[in-house]
């Protein structure tokens, strides 16, 4: 996924906000992200590449490249909200983040 790319589609946050948040103020928790415009509030997709980011930066890793294109990452939230809406999948059960696990 490119920096510029949406990482959070709820509220329009790009990876490289989220990156750029969490480098300078370099919070305790994952959840702490949240302040960063209200990525991960939302229907919960994120969630999981926000707390890989969070680890990855506190833990003074360096932000590896993910493995889906922004278009995959767009249609995997997609099929994560289908699901949602459907009754097949829980709200705020988290979706792989793309991180393309099963879900």
């Amino acid at each position: 996924m490119d920096p510029d790319s949406t990482l959070c589609y709820c509220f329009h946050i790009s990876k490289r906000k989220v990156v750029n948040f969490t480098r300078q103020r370099l919070p305790k928790r994952a959840s702490q992200l949240s302040e960063c415009f209200g990525a991960g509030t939302g229907c919960g997709w994120c969630v999981p590449l926000l707390i890989r980011i969070h680890e990855e930066i506190v833990g003074n890793a360096a932000v590896e490249s993910d493995d889906v294109t922004a278009e995959e990452y767009e249609a995997m939230r997609a099929r994560y909200r289908a699901d949602v809406a459907s009754g097949t999948r829980k709200r705020n059960q988290y979706g792989d983040g793309g991180t393309k696990a099963a879900p």
